[in-house]
């Protein structure tokens, strides 16, 4: 098979290798789809995230879905042929985390395209089949690749317990900020609220259910006429951390989704003075089947995302789509043309 490996930073090369076979409670899976994420462009362009450092060929890509090819020994929940959407991460399943629900911290995970371990930027993949989610017909290939990043959206709105009637900021109109806009929706909340500085982006915002999309370079957030309960805060940028967290309500909940500066100057006297919650989300838990749930049912549109698709000799052009085009949204890899 063919698979999409970085030799290092800027330097991606299309290498063939065996299929690989499954192990006990493992499936073989035939990769449709793989949905570009910042990460991946991190790794490419930089070769490292903080701590996790390409030292050796890494194949990149974690939003993956495809159809199973190969059962291995003792697989009961899967069959041949079935679609699926691959949960790119896998835990040890043993440890005192993984014991308390918490999967998605469990120190052991094995996670697609992190540092040591390969992703799905290739022709086929193996994965546990408890991390293999069947999805219905009626969800297409790109969209199935796309739970991936809405189990995030989902996951935070979780963290932050939106619920019916909410007012919400989501900062940053990216990928994340735009299945958090729809998750958010989903959940209950009546007023979302986007910021951004790319038109493009605010415009498909408002497009997928936004109430309001502000421009920060010629609106603050902290002079929205009503401040929200809630803020998502996607962008990762410091500055808009900070004014983001000033807008909120009393009482209001922040929950730091967006990955960017290593550290943010906190407004400590309005965290204090206000009772602000703030927290963290790493990933996801448990957050499949309301993710097909809501887009099988319509409530969530993952295809809307998509703005470009390539071949997997393309690889490189996808992962620079965003800096090549500024109404780029999400690249898709389909590894199978």
């Amino acid at each position: 098979m063919r698979a999409a490996v970085l030799r290092g930073p800027g330097d991606v090369a299309i290498d063939e290798r065996p299929v690989p076979r499954p192990g006990p409670a493992e499936v073989v899976v035939r990769v449709r789809s793989v949905g570009v994420c910042g990460s991946d462009t991190h790794y490419y362009e930089h070769g490292r995230i903080g701590r996790f450092v390409v030292e050796s060929p890494l194949v990149l890509g974690h939003e993956a879905a495809g159809e199973v090819t190969d059962l291995g020994p003792g697989v009961t929940r899967l069959t041949v042929g079935q679609r699926v959407s691959i949960e790119p991460g896998v835990p040890d399943l043993t440890c005192e985390q993984c014991l308390a629900g918490r999967y998605n911290l469990c120190p052991g995970m094995r996670f697609f395209a992190t540092p040591p371990f390969d992703g799905a930027l290739a022709e086929y993949v193996v994965v546990h089949e408890a991390f293999a989610h069947p999805v219905p017909e009626n969800v297409s290939d790109d969209a199935a690749a796309l739970l991936e990043p809405l189990s995030v959206g989902i996951w935070a709105c979780r963290k932050a317990r939106i619920t019916a009637g909410d007012r919400v900021l989501v900062t940053g109109a990216g990928p994340i900020g735009l299945v958090c806009v729809q998750a958010a929706l989903a959940f209950g909340a009546t007023e979302v609220v986007v910021s951004d500085i790319n038109p493009a982006r605010l415009a498909l915002a408002k497009e997928l259910g936004a109430t309001e999309a502000v421009d920060v370079r010629e609106t603050r957030v902290s002079d929205l006429p009503r401040p929200p309960q809630v803020l998502l805060e996607c962008s990762g940028h410091a500055p808009a951390i900070a004014e983001a967290i000033r807008a909120l309500d009393r009482a209001g909940r922040a929950v730091l989704v967006g990955m960017g500066s290593d550290e943010v100057a906190l407004p400590l006297p309005v965290v204090q003075e206000r009772e602000l919650e703030l927290a963290g989300v790493f990933r996801y838990a448990n957050t499949w089947p309301t993710a097909i749930a809501l887009v099988a049912s319509g409530r969530i549109d993952l295809d809307r995302l998509v703005t470009g698709t390539y071949r997997l000799d393309q690889t490189e052009e996808a992962l620079t789509a965003a800096r090549r085009d500024p109404q780029s949204v999400k690249a898709v890899v389909r590894p199978q043309t």
